[in-house]
C-alpha cells in the first residue's frame, strides 16, 4: 500500500518538462531580479493607499519573496499540494499507479509553470518550518510577457508585484482565510477519496483541486466548468457546490487584486492602461495548441469568472467604498456566495443592511 501520487516522480517530471524560458544575459537577469524584489517590497504600501488595509499591508511587506524559475514554481506547488491533501489521498496497491499519478501531476504543473507570473502561497512556509505565507515571482514568464507584448519593463514588473502583494495583504487582513480555504478544499478531496469515489474518479478530480489551489495569474476556475471537460463530469452535486464556494472566494481574491493593480493609476505606473489592454488580449490564448490545451483543462472559460470577480469588487466599492468592501476580511460568513459574485447588491444588502 502506498500513496496514489509518487511525489518524487511529480517533481522529476515537472523539472524535466519545464522549459527554461527566454534567453537573457547575466546583467539583464540580475536587473530583473533586483527590480522584482524592490517592486515587491514597495507594492504593499500602494495597496494600503487604495484599500485602507494599512496594518495588513505592513505585515505583508515582511513576508518572504522569492524570484524563481518555472521548475522551482512547479516544485513549490507540489509541496503545497502534498501539504494540503497528501494525507487524505487513499493508498493504492496497483503497480505503477503512484508513479503514473506523479507523472500526471508533474506534466500538468509543467504546463501551468509557463503561464504563471506570480503566486502567493498562504498555506505553507518556504522552509517548511516558519510561518505560512510567501510570494513567488516567476522571472522567465514575466520577461517573456513583457517582451511579447512590448511593454514598459519597469511598469509591468511593478504591476505584477501589485497583484501578487494584494493577495498577501488579503490573507494578512483575514488570518482565518487560509484555514477556511484549506478546510473547504480538503473536504472536497476527502469526499472524492472515499471508497465510494473510486480511484479513477479521484485521479481525474485531483486536477480540479490542483487548479483551485494554484490559480494561475489571470485565470480563475469557472463555477459552471470547474476543471474542464476532463474532470467536471465526475463531481457529485454536493462536491460541485463545495468547490463552487472555493471558486467564489478565488474570484473575489483575483478580482480584488485586479482592481487594486489598475487603481494605482499613471502616477505610479505611467503605462498602466496599455498594460491592461495588451494583457487582456493575451488572456484569450496564443495559438491553436494553447487554446485546445486550455479548453481541455478548463482554463479557457475561466476568464469570464475572473472578470465577474473584478465586476463584483468594482460594484461593491461603488456602493460602499473600499472600507465597506473590507468587511469580507472580517469573517467567513462575510465572504460572497457564488450567487452574490454575480449579484453584488445582494452581498451589500446582506452584509451592510
Amino acid at each position: 500500500m502506498s500513496s496514489p501520487i509518487d511525489w518524487r516522480a511529480a517533481r522529476h517530471r515537472a523539472a524535466v518538462l519545464s522549459r527554461p524560458g527566454p534567453r537573457a544575459g547575466r546583467a539583464e537577469i540580475r536587473g530583473l531580479v533586483t527590480v522584482l524584489h524592490t517592486s515587491a517590497k514597495e507594492a504593499p504600501g500602494h495597496v494600503a493607499d487604495i484599500t485602507g488595509l494599512e496594518d495588513a499591508a505592513a505585515q505583508a511587506a515582511r513576508r518572504p519573496v522569492y524570484v524563481v524559475d518555472r521548475a522551482r514554481w512547479a516544485e513549490a506547488n507540489i509541496g503545497m499540494f502534498r501539504h494540503l491533501v497528501g494525507d487524505l489521498l487513499p493508498p493504492t496497491t496497483l503497480p505503477g499507479a503512484a508513479r503514473l499519478g506523479g507523472e500526471e501531476l508533474g506534466v500538468m504543473l509543467s504546463y501551468l509553470s509557463t503561464k504563471v507570473l506570480g503566486q502567493f502561497d498562504p498555506f505553507t512556509s518556504a522552509d517548511g518550518r516558519g510561518e505560512p505565507g510567501y510570494l513567488l515571482l516567476v522571472a522567465p514568464n514575466i520577461l517573456h510577457v513583457e517582451r511579447e507584448l512590448d511593454l514598459d519593463a519597469l511598469d509591468f514588473r511593478r504591476w505584477v508585484c501589485l497583484h501578487e502583494q494584494t493577495h498577501a495583504v488579503q490573507f494578512s487582513a483575514a488570518p482565518w482565510l487560509a484555514g477556511h480555504l484549506a478546510e473547504r478544499m480538503t473536504a472536497t478531496v476527502s469526499s472524492i477519496a472515499s471508497p465510494e469515489g473510486g480511484g479513477q474518479r479521484l485521479a481525474r478530480t485531483v486536477r480540479a483541486v490542483v487548479e483551485a489551489v494554484t490559480t494561475p495569474r489571470g485565470e480563475t476556475p469557472k463555477a459552471q466548468a470547474l476543471a474542464g471537460p476532463l474532470v467536471d463530469a465526475v463531481l457529485t452535486d454536493e462536491e460541485r457546490e463545495r468547490l463552487a464556494e472555493v471558486v467564489a472566494v478565488m474570484s473575489l481574491l483575483e478580482g480584488h487584486a485586479d482592481v487594486v493593480m489598475d487603481a494605482v493609476g499613471p502616477r505610479v505606473l505611467p503605462s498602466v492602461a496599455r498594460i491592461r489592454t495588451q494583457f487582456d488580449r493575451r488572456r484569450e490564448g496564443t495559438g491553436t495548441l494553447d487554446v485546445v490545451t486550455r479548453r481541455l483543462m478548463g482554463m479557457d472559460a475561466k476568464i469570464a469568472q475572473y472578470r465577474n470577480g473584478a465586476d463584483f469588487v468594482r460594484a461593491v466599492v461603488h456602493r460602499v467604498g473600499h472600507n465597506g468592501l473590507n468587511a469580507v476580511w472580517a469573517a467567513a460568513e462575510n465572504l460572497p456566495t457564488p450567487a452574490e459574485i454575480a449579484d453584488p447588491t445582494a452581498w451589500v444588502r446582506r452584509v451592510h443592511g
